[in-house]
C-alpha cells in the first residue's frame, strides 16, 4: 500500500510542476522525454552519493552504483552475456 501512496504523491507534484510550468498532460513527447530522462538520472543521485561519501570519486561511484545499466539498460553486445547469466544462476523447476 505504502508503494500506491508515494507514487500517487510523485504524480501529484508532477502534476504541480506542470502546471507551474504551464504544460498540460500529457505533456508534449519532447517534454515528458525529458522528464523521463530526469527521473532515471535523479534516481541515481542517491546511490551515487552515498558511494562517494564512503570515499569514491564521481565515476567509481557511478560504476559502483550501475547507474549507466540502469539508465540505457542493457547494449548491444551485452544482452546475451546478461542473459546467459540469468539463465545459469535459475534454479531448475520441474513439475
Amino acid at each position: 500500500m505504502r508503494v500506491y501512496l508515494l507514487s500517487l504523491g510523485a504524480g501529484l507534484l508532477v502534476g504541480i510542476v506542470y502546471s507551474l510550468l504551464n504544460v498540460r498532460s500529457p505533456a508534449p513527447p519532447v517534454v515528458a522525454l525529458v522528464g523521463l530522462l530526469g527521473i532515471l538520472v535523479g534516481e541515481q543521485i542517491i546511490p551515487v552519493a552515498r558511494h562517494m561519501l564512503d570515499g569514491s570519486h564521481l565515476a567509481a561511484a557511478w560504476r559502483r552504483s550501475h547507474g549507466t545499466l540502469h539508465i540505457f539498460g542493457l547494449l548491444p553486445g551485452r544482452h546475451e552475456q546478461a542473459t546467459q547469466r540469468k539463465s545459469d544462476s535459475r534454479p531448475e523447476v520441474r513439475t
